[in-house]
């Protein structure tokens, strides 16, 4: 028998067998290059094929959601309730500031003992303080009891940013994953801030005036306890020592501020952008419209950036960065001028243009947030970004009120302000790269 299959010939699927006295079959050739060419999304589809991290991202997704709804809902609670927009702009602006101050607090707890250990109790303080502003509205409490009710959901851990230290625990030693999983967080910060407010309106306006609170506190929970269950992906605490425990905060880290400054003011290019598009769309009778031209916005920002996340970076991370919001204050320009000479048609297409850019500058700089904050230190690195984008948006939202009523919102001169914002912010990174480049040292005389 052994002989019998020594003497049969030897086949091999890629060399082809030989026939007796005859011409060998043809090789067929390894069809490596074809099917490369037929996989565009393969660099996402290779961060997602390590362990676990579908299953943290799925529940991130559903516990970020909540983050594009519970102002949103208490905004229409509130005013629904009350009758004044004023007093719920008031106590959604308290929350935001609460949130400015509170938040890295949280991030550094979080990095010190663990996300598991702090984010839970964090996020259960928070959806308590959401059902305290939901039961003060419906029985009529005073109105100091809505601010200090919406103040304790200022411990919301920042989501994002504890899913982004997970990819960059996963891909530590390897950049252009760390650069894909970046971008495509990006893309869903933009996908919660584009369907959040609309599936709070839609509860709100649909059901009861407390539905929208009620479910977005109830996401929150469950996407957190979802989150925080997978713990094979959870970032290592590291042990602290004495000389450790003195570690300053990543806001002293060299070139943290001014990253932190450019984060400010694309914050400011947010909130302006959205209070002028509701002016303007208003002054033109399309009031309801208002939130589908923002959608194109969103919509422009999270494809740009998921295909973002398909290049391979070329340049340094701060040239790149550069570069990007060189964009950014360049197509910004495009709303003012198609709102002032095409119409609403035409600020369509231009809103949709100007967010392609702001989804590359904000995965760039949480790039360079990454690479300048220690790696124990990640979440209050990037909650102190987010902190930063928030506010922001605050002071964006009022220049872009102040605009609205100085300037004509119906011409488009006051989509001035985000242009501003951005301009301000390539400022910034341009004086920053400036002085980050080498100066040659000058010979001696002879």
């Amino acid at each position: 028998m052994i002989l019998f299959l020594a003497a049969r010939p030897v086949t091999s699927p890629t060399l082809g067998s030989a026939r007796p006295g005859g011409p060998p079959s043809p090789v067929r050739p390894a069809p490596r290059r074809r099917r490369a060419r037929r996989r565009p999304l393969a660099p996402y589809r290779r961060i997602f094929a390590a362990p676990g991290a579908r299953a943290f991202t799925a529940a991130n997704l559903l516990a970020r959601l909540p983050m594009g709804m519970l102002s949103v809902s208490a905004v229409l609670m509130i005013a629904g309730s009350r009758g004044s927009y004023a007093l719920a702009g008031a106590v959604t602006a308290t929350g935001l500031a609460a949130t400015a101050l509170v938040g890295p607090w949280t991030a550094r707890l979080i990095d010190r003992h663990g996300q598991s250990r702090i984010a839970v109790p964090a996020t259960a303080l928070a959806a308590l303080g959401s059902l305290a502003l939901l039961l003060c509205v419906h029985y009529g409490a005073p109105d100091w009891t809505l601010f200090a009710a919406y103040a304790a959901t200022a411990t919301t851990p920042n989501t994002g940013g504890m899913s982004r230290a997970r990819w960059a625990h996963l891909f530590r030693d390897d950049p252009a994953a760390r650069h894909t999983a970046n971008s495509f967080e990006q893309a869903a910060d933009e996908l919660c801030f584009l369907l959040g407010p609309v599936l709070a309106t839609l509860l709100c306006t649909g059901l009861f005036p407390e539905a929208g609170t009620a479910v977005g506190a109830a996401l929150l929970l469950t996407g957190v306890l979802l989150f925080t269950a997978q713990r094979r992906t959870e970032p290592p605490v590291a042990a602290r020592t004495t000389a450790h425990a003195a570690t300053r905060s990543p806001l002293r880290r060299p070139g943290v501020p001014p990253l932190l400054l450019t984060f400010l003011c694309t914050g400011a290019v947010f909130g302006s952008l959205e209070v002028v598009t509701l002016a303007y769309a208003d002054a033109h009778g399309l009031r309801s419209a208002g939130g589908a031209l923002l959608a194109l916005q969103a919509a422009g920002s999270g494809a740009a950036g998921l295909l973002h996340g398909l290049l391979r970076p070329a340049d340094s991370p701060g040239r790149r960065f550069l570069a990007c919001t060189a964009v950014m204050a360049a197509l910004m320009l495009l709303p003012p001028l198609a709102a002032a000479t095409g119409g609403p048609a035409a600020l369509a297409g231009a809103l949709l243009l100007a967010g392609m850019a702001t989804a590359p500058t904000m995965v760039t700089g949480m790039g360079l947030v990454q690479s300048r904050t220690p790696h124990d230190q990640l979440n209050e690195g990037m909650t102190l970004a987010v902190t930063a984008l928030l506010g922001g948006i605050a002071a964006g939202s009022a220049s872009g009120g102040w605009a609205v009523e100085h300037l004509s919102a119906a011409g488009g001169a006051a989509y001035g302000a985000p242009v501003a914002a951005a301009a301000l912010a390539l400022a910034i990174t341009l004086l920053t790269s400036l002085r980050a480049l080498p100066t040659r040292r000058r010979r001696p005389l002879p």
